[in-house]
């Protein structure tokens, strides 16, 4: 794949036709590529200025490339296979979507979930080389991976040094701490990148280039798309994607994507971030809902709702004649490029700043203050055999259980909102717990997303607490048989998680958001029973 495709119709469509003329006038797409920090307007200058370093990252990260592949071939000289991906955000989701892409193993640990983290721990550890991966330096999940990871290095008689690659912004406290620990490498990003940008710099490139990815063409993939997106053209695809996702009157804000072959594996996930993050704010923006084909959302259309389909651009996509559509295809570098262009296009027409992401750090500072005061565990308001159940006032009256409650929650949404389910266990050994976002999109008639903690938070979490006020949120939390302590740390990992949960939870609830939390006593369990539960809904059947 190497060339763009691109599609719209209804009123994505009539929003280019309204909006690209004005862009095409006023140089947008130039002055992106310039790096004009003025583009986004005054309040946003300070942060776009110190932001705009993705545009030409096409050109400028091969330099690393060799160093990177260099350092592959000595690890697979020292018996190293295995590569696992300490990172949250910005630095795991790109990774993770060009290694799935190229079908290379890289196990990426982007959760605090005890169980999670210990089968990473536990698996072939004698040949495991781990990146860590943090801009700031200073990520409390990722630092807590490399200390657990660095104990069970030394604990089997492995030398922790030799197997730790950094990356992170340069002068930040993990680059200095890292070169001083002697660490096998570090490399840094460009610190004019924000996470969510930051496919094409270290973060992306590293982990995905030790796991075995030809990363050199996905930098050509990138540099042939850059040529044409800096154009101040109206077939400007970049302008055009911008202007159908933030362009439509009124504005369809939840932007339903579907795969249907694109031969990208998971890219709405890496969107889903870019997008959210940078657009959740100031009680607007763009909320992107990952779904498969034939979900609710794609077969009844509702009518604050885009559907992109990501297509394969081997074959032309089936237009459909009904509703507002967009049909996204071409190779995986190009299109990192194309959609950080329509993003930053997006928060023009939106009047927001897309660099920065104000929210975020709410439900971090909520987690940490419960972490720092160990406050006395929280009394279920009700308890449905192996669930136990909490909720903001009002969703628990007249329930008798799980049904009732999720009943009312579903319930509180508005005709134009979203729900959103937020699962706080390891996504790996219960993936199939996402199966629950169709049963309740279904139920609910409405959009619904479904994102895995913590690492939610560092993407639509700033869409919840920034956005429009139109969300209802479903959080699900588990006991763990087992628990792990993090060196050095006064927390394991399970009270690590808990802490995240309860913090974001309770910077919704104090932001007017309904939330309703769902803790099962027994996983296995308590999955059962849960989904027993929402099967028991109106209007589903199984």
């Amino acid at each position: 794949m190497s060339a763009l495709g691109f599609t719209a119709t209804g009123a994505a469509q009539a929003a280019i036709q309204a909006h690209v003329p004005a862009l095409v006038a006023e140089k947008t797409a130039s002055r992106i590529a310039a790096k004009d920090d003025t583009l986004w307007g005054p309040e946003a200058q300070a942060e776009a200025s110190k932001r705009l370093g993705w545009v030409d990252l096409a050109e400028t990260s091969h330099p690393l490339v060799e160093p990177i592949l260099d350092l592959r071939r000595e690890l697979q000289a020292d018996g190293i296979d295995r590569i696992v991906l300490a990172g949250m955000g910005g630095s795991s989701l790109a990774p993770e979507v060009i290694t799935a892409t190229a079908d290379v193993e890289l196990v990426v640990l982007d959760s605090t979930d005890p169980e999670m983290v210990g089968n990473a721990l536990t698996d072939r550890l004698a040949t495991t080389a781990l990146v860590v991966s943090s801009k700031s330096g200073s990520t409390v999940e990722t630092d807590s991976q490399r200390r657990v990871f660095s104990q069970a290095f030394e604990d089997a008689g492995i030398d922790a040094a030799s197997r730790i690659i950094v990356v992170t912004d340069p002068g930040s406290p993990m680059d200095k701490a890292s070169r001083k620990a002697g660490y096998r490498a570090v490399f840094n990003a460009n610190p004019d990148v924000g996470g969510r940008y930051s496919a094409l710099t270290a973060f992306g490139l590293v982990p995905s280039g030790l796991a075995g990815v030809d990363i050199a063409t996905l930098l050509d993939e990138a540099e042939e798309a850059a040529e044409f997106l800096a154009d101040d053209d109206e077939d400007n695809l970049g302008l055009a994607l911008g202007a159908a996702l933030a362009g439509t009157t009124p504005l369809r804000n939840k932007i339903v994507f579907v795969d249907e072959g694109s031969g990208i594996v998971g890219f709405a996930d890496w969107a889903e971030q870019l997008i959210a993050e940078s657009t959740g704010k100031h009680g607007t923006g763009l909320l992107p809902v990952v779904v498969e084909p034939g979900a609710e959302e794609t077969v009844h259309q509702a009518d604050d709702v885009l559907l992109v389909h990501l297509v394969s651009d081997d074959e032309d996509p089936v237009i459909a004649t009904q509703g507002h559509h967009v049909y996204v295809s071409g190779s995986l570098g190009s299109q990192m490029l194309l959609w950080e262009y329509a993003t930053v296009v997006a928060g023009k027409l939106l009047g927001i700043d897309p660099f920065d992401q104000p929210d975020v750090e709410a439900a971090k500072i909520a987690a940490r203050g419960l972490l720092d005061a160990t406050p006395e565990p929280e009394t279920a308001q009700l308890v449905d055999g192996d669930i136990e159940l909490r909720a903001t006032e009002g969703l628990l009256e007249g329930a008798a259980g799980v049904t009732d409650a999720v009943a009312n929650l579903l319930g509180a949404l508005p005709a134009d909102g979203y729900l959103s389910i937020q699962a706080y266990l390891d996504r790996i050994g219960h993936a199939d717990l996402a199966t629950l976002r169709e049963d309740l999109s279904v139920a609910s008639n409405r959009p619904t997303t479904f994102g895995w903690g913590p690492r939610f938070l560092h993407s639509t979490g700033q869409f919840h607490k920034g956005g429009p006020r139109i969300g209802v949120y479903l959080q699900i939390t588990a006991d763990s048989d087992t628990d792990i302590s993090i060196p050095d740390r006064p927390f394991t990992f399970g009270e690590l998680i808990s802490a995240q949960a309860t913090g974001d939870a309770q910077v919704l609830a104090d932001n007017g958001r309904p939330v309703l939390r769902l803790h099962l006593g027994s996983r296995d369990e308590g999955i059962r029973q849960l989904r027993a539960a929402i099967s028991a809904l109106p209007g589903i059947h199984q």
